[in-house]
């Protein structure tokens, strides 16, 4: 099987991945995961849990959140059914990038995956109805060792692509913290 295309983003370590795709009259095959093609890329993290979301409406938005101490996560983001715009900060004090944010549209039409390493927050907001996100961690969910930090923070300045719609969040995620109240939980090395 081919390897996947790997594309970074301005952020070094975050990286799109789009797995090969064959169709014909049947449907269609592809190799979603392929611990080797990950290596080749730079991913030499160990997954040990899969996650599944399923948001009923558009503007569904999930984060920001992260893991820290020895629970920290990296994570392989993928869309079964719909589309998000997905998003990581990176929080990792003493990085060139540091409190800067990236974001890639993930869906299942454009077929692509989006990896965020250990020492970022990750968010994602859905675009369409029913949209299914299924995603790897290396490290299992630890509750507490959980953070978040707040979606719209004026000192992230994310743009999220809302288009008139109003964001619908966790009770949990309305209460996140701004990112200036973050603890330094990572070091840049």
């Amino acid at each position: 099987m081919p390897a996947p295309e790997v594309r970074e983003l301005k952020i070094p370590g975050v990286l799109v991945i789009t797995p090969p795709k064959f169709g014909d009259h049947r449907g269609f095959f592809s190799e979603t995961y392929n611990k080797a093609h990950l290596a080749e890329a730079g991913i030499s993290c160990e997954f040990v849990q899969d996650n599944q979301s399923r948001s009923a409406v558009p503007g569904t938005l999930r984060g920001l959140h992260f893991q820290h101490g020895a629970s920290v996560q990296a994570k392989l983001v993928r869309v079964l059914r719909g589309s998000i715009f997905d998003v990581a900060i990176d929080i990792r004090k003493g990085s060139p990038t540091f409190g800067e944010w990236v974001g890639a549209e993930i869906s299942e039409s454009n077929w692509s995956q989006i990896y965020i390493p250990r020492g970022f927050a990750h968010g994602f907001m859905t675009l369409e109805p029913d949209t299914e996100v299924a995603y790897k961690v290396d490290s299992p969910y630890d509750p507490d060792r959980e953070a978040g930090i707040m979606w719209n923070d004026p000192d992230l300045a994310i743009d999220w692509p809302l288009n008139g719609l109003t964001p619908v969040l966790s009770d949990k995620d309305a209460k996140n913290p701004a990112f200036a109240a973050t603890p330094d939980y990572f070091e840049f090395d």
